[in-house]
């Protein structure tokens, strides 16, 4: 794995577990669209829907609830999802289904405020800028480029590196199957800003996300090839001319040879809604973390202590989450919770350590989320092993904070991966 940065390392920046003064989000400037560089191939058809949603597990996951995929009713309002997720009492609105929620022509891009601007040919190449994939440091963002083929259907290119600070390597072979869910993330909130309306300034919280691997097509001697994904949005819902919600499915390939799919449904709230849902806990923003002591990285599945996120609790299977606010991945800047990011690594760490695979190399990964993370109340990480299907081990986690459930995730790794320590 390569070494940090300066800029990665905090350098200059706020220490760990120190204060936070702003939210994980916080508005970014408007970036105008580039032209599509000299010689760069225009896509061709429109992809087919081919990533379809993956089965929801029987356990149910925090940060991000679930919308409802049969029901047109509005959610309870207790339910929340993160790329912001809600308030453990309140949640933002979560999708109707497609049948009942028309997809509408997309608005301008937000880098112009005027709506009467034109929008770029179907067949124009944008670049991906941190700004729009919500990351400070562009080693961090892995989508590169995208071309827009109809109002709902996408395709873009990807660079998943062979060595990151974070989503590094699992053991000599394998890249990181959770970079897969990130691409997915970053691309939704590209697209919700670039092509759906959805002002710089937005909170994002993700509801669900399901995420289905070939780990062998995750070869460290394919990295350098870059990675394609169609990605179609549906159950799109509007807010005015902006963007309220709506779901992405994508397929990745690589040379051609699939990857992975994945879908999740991501909401949209808008600056002066989140402050509303977060007032409570905005005023606790410069209360410190402490930052508990982490497990072995070995047993998490990682290399680097900094990178655990589980902490020792009372009994085998258990854990308490471990919250670095100065980890420069998770935490690219001071948030009032939880990220979402932070609550998928913990379910993955989690299903490592209780199955005791080296390397844990999941190819089913599903996620629900329930409620917000609040970061200064214990977190709870609790798992279930089942070994129902020869050859296989699927882990339930689950994660409760004051009694409540925040998150459920289900990862089913094939046992027969190879063991190797990491130390």
């Amino acid at each position: 794995m390569s070494a940090l940065t300066e800029d990665q390392t905090g350098r200059g920046g706020r220490p760990a577990n120190g204060t936070a003064t702003t939210v994980e989000n916080p508005p970014h400037p408007a970036v105008p669209r580039q032209p599509a560089p000299r010689g760069t191939a225009t896509a061709g058809a429109a992809p087919s829907t081919t990533a379809s949603k993956e089965p929801a597990t029987s356990a149910t996951v925090s940060e991000i609830p679930t919308p409802p995929t049969t029901a047109s009713a509005e959610p309870a309002s207790s339910t929340t999802a993160s790329a912001e997720p809600a308030s453990s009492t309140t949640a933002p609105e979560k999708p109707t289904p497609a049948a009942t929620a028309p997809e509408n022509p997309a608005p301008p891009s937000p880098a112009t405020d005027d709506p009467a601007a034109p929008r770029p040919p179907i067949t124009a190449v944008t670049s991906v800028t941190p700004e729009l994939a919500h990351r400070t440091t562009e080693t961090d963002v892995f989508p590169t480029r995208w071309t827009r083929i109809s109002d709902t259907r996408f395709r873009f290119t990807a660079h998943w590196p062979a060595a990151h600070p974070f989503f590094g390597p699992v053991d000599d072979r394998h890249q990181d199957p959770m970079i897969v869910g990130e691409t997915l993330r970053q691309a939704s909130m590209v697209l919700a800003h670039a092509e759906f309306g959805a002002p710089a300034d937005t909170h994002f919280v993700m509801w669900d996300l399901t995420v289905s691997v070939d780990p062998a097509a995750l070869l460290l001697a394919d990295a350098a090839e870059p990675v394609e994904f169609d990605v179609v949005c549906s159950e799109i819902r509007r807010r005015g001319r902006g963007l309220r919600s709506m779901r992405t499915t994508m397929e990745f390939r690589r040379a051609g040879r699939f990857v992975a799919r994945g879908t999740g449904s991501t909401g949209c709230t808008p600056p002066r809604a989140y402050r509303r849902l977060r007032a409570g806990r905005l005023n606790a923003w410069n209360t410190p973390v402490p930052l508990l002591a982490g497990i072995a990285p070995q047993a998490a599945g990682r290399s680097r202590a900094e990178d655990v996120v589980l902490a020792p609790a009372d009994r085998p299977g258990v854990w308490n989450l471990r919250v670095d606010t100065g980890h420069p991945v998770l935490f690219p800047r001071p948030n009032d919770h939880v990220p979402g990011m932070v609550l998928f690594e913990a379910a993955r760490q989690a299903a490592t350590a209780a199955s005791g695979l080296r390397p844990f190399l999941p190819a089913t990964l599903t996620a629900e989320f329930a409620h917000y993370a609040e970061l200064h109340s214990p977190c709870r990480i609790e798992t279930e092993v089942f070994d129902d299907h020869p050859g296989e081990v699927t882990v339930r986690v689950s994660g409760r904070q004051d009694g409540a459930s925040v998150f459920t995730a289900s990862l089913t790794s094939a046992r027969s991966a190879r063991v190797r320590s990491l130390s």
